[in-house]
């Protein structure tokens, strides 16, 4: 079950690395094609990755609802299990 945890998270990250990936070459692109302004002198790098930033948050918020939820629920799963385990332990302590 832990492989599922995993792979939810691993595939929510890439997807929203993607996500970022992809707005960036778009932005990039767009930049270069000077249909939005350059950065001052030698920030246009830094200048592309903010946009990228400041676009992408929103998009993966939107677009990735459900992998971020099905990640949550798992996390939510294993901190339950957890406290289980330790509650248990906590009342073996108690007994003895």
């Amino acid at each position: 079950m832990s492989d599922s945890k995993t792979s939810a998270t691993l595939r929510y990250t890439l997807m929203r690395l993607g996500v970022f990936v992809g707005c960036f070459f778009v932005l990039w692109g767009l930049v270069y094609l000077r249909v939005l302004p350059r950065g001052l002198g030698d920030s246009n790098l830094l200048w592309v990755l903010v946009l990228s930033v400041l676009i992408s948050a929103p998009l993966s918020f939107v677009l990735l609802r459900r992998q971020r939820e099905a990640m949550s629920e798992q996390i939510a799963a294993k901190v339950d299990r957890a406290k289980t385990r330790l509650e248990a332990n906590r009342t073996r302590e108690d007994v003895q």
